[in-house]
């Protein structure tokens, strides 16, 4: 599952760049039980649900602010494009419905949470 969170100033450079990331990540357990292969490796699919609270600013106060999302016409656009890019890799993709209040459960195998960012060169190749 991504959760998936545009921020204000993203661009396909940042898409890019998650793209590389992502369809590449060693995480999921090979024979030796260790994270050594990616999502295609194990042949998987990705679950992709737009997330913009994740552009959470909860610094001051106690009220998050999402001025730092960007505008939902323009997320839901690069949304698309990012689950169109994944699929062009070979790898499945299935939505959640953008800007909808879902429920979505997720069973996390293991204690296993990866935070990527694209943003002032915190992903390299």
């Amino acid at each position: 599952m991504i959760l998936f969170g545009v921020a204000e100033g993203d661009t396909q450079k940042d898409m890019d760049i998650m793209l590389r990331k992502i369809t590449k990540l060693r995480i999921f357990a090979d024979d030796a039980d260790k994270m050594n292969l990616s999502v295609g490796d194990v042949g998987g699919e990705i679950l992709l649900v737009s997330q913009f609270t994740l552009c959470a600013d909860c610094r001051h106060g106690n009220r998050p602010s999402f001025v730092a999302a960007m505008a939902p016409d323009r997320a839901k656009a690069m949304y698309e494009e990012f689950g169109r890019m994944i699929s062009a890799q070979g790898i499945p993709v299935k939505y959640g419905v953008f800007g909808a209040m879902m429920d979505v459960e997720l069973i996390n195998d293991g204690p296993v949470t990866i935070v990527l960012e694209s943003r002032d060169g915190a992903i390299q190749d």
